[in-house]
Parts: C-alpha cells; structure tokens; sequence
C-alpha cells in the first residue's frame, strides 16, 4: 500500500471518455460526501477479473449507496486495439457488473491511459478509496484482502 502523503490530499478528476452503468457521467467532485471506492482495471487482466471486479461488486453490495460509491475505472496500458469500448459493454453486461464504469482516456502513444498516469497508478488490479471530503486514504496496487478494505470502509463510514 502506498502511504497517503505519496499521493494528492484530493484527487484530480478523472479523464473518462465513456461512463457505462450510469445515465449521466460521473465526477470526483460530485461524489464528495460519500466514501468512494475506485476499482481499476482492464477486461483482459486476470487478477482483475477473478479477484478486483469481484470485491468490487461485493463491496457495492454490501455498503449502502447512500453512504459509500463504488467506480470502476477501465485503464488500459496494454493490448489497445481489443481492449475497446464494444468489447467492454460485453464484459461488463456478461458478467453483471452492476458499478458505474468509466472508460480511462487512452494517452494517444500506446502507454498508460491518462487517469493511471494522472495518478500514479503501476498496473492493475489497483484501488483507491476516498473519504467524504474526497481525500485520498489508499492507494493500493494489487490485491486487497476483503477484511482489511471492509475494516477501513468501515471505519471511514463511521467518521
């Protein structure tokens, strides 16, 4: 885990081309007020399918809307040209991921999609969780045991 003085007090708002799951796109701004989990990932990553979108989900389930929003973030900084926003609608309505998901803008050279690259993202699976005032509480690259991000959900909920 990164510590939270490695990162920005609030996060820059994110760079995203297309919002699935969501009639109206989604800033950082207007999630203040709320804990926020951000789930990055690519469709093609399998730590992201079979451990990250999976807590995702689990977590939008057992958290209250109202009190806690969970994002996904599509970030891709490898094989580009499959990783598309068709192929994503077909992922994420085959395997019912019910969260708002943003499609990363991609850099324009083939590297790490701007919002990765905004923060400092290494790879994916990551997640960042954000308190109600949207600063930055982690920023974790990897996985993330469902106790540890559910005891500090918690705790931050309960502030």
């Amino acid at each position: 885990m990164r510590a939270i003085d490695e990162t920005p007090a609030t996060l820059p708002e994110w760079q995203v081309s297309t919002w699935l799951n969501t009639p109206d796109p989604i800033t950082v701004a207007s999630l203040r007020g709320r804990v926020v989990l951000v789930h990055t990932f690519q469709m093609l990553c399998p730590g992201c399918v079979t451990y990250g979108l999976p807590q995702a989900q689990r977590v939008r389930q057992a958290f209250s809307a109202s009190e806690l929003a969970v994002v996904g973030l599509h970030t891709v900084f490898e094989h580009h040209a499959v990783m598309t926003v068709e192929a994503l609608r077909v992922f994420v309505r085959e395997y019912r991921w019910s969260f708002p998901i943003g499609v990363d803008e991609p850099d324009g050279h083939g590297g790490a999609s701007k919002t990765m690259a905004l923060y400092g993202m290494r790879g994916t699976p990551s997640c960042l969780v954000l308190d109600q005032q949207g600063r930055v509480c982690l920023h974790h690259f990897g996985q993330i045991d469902d106790l540890v991000l559910g005891a500090l959900l918690g705790r931050l909920i309960g502030r």
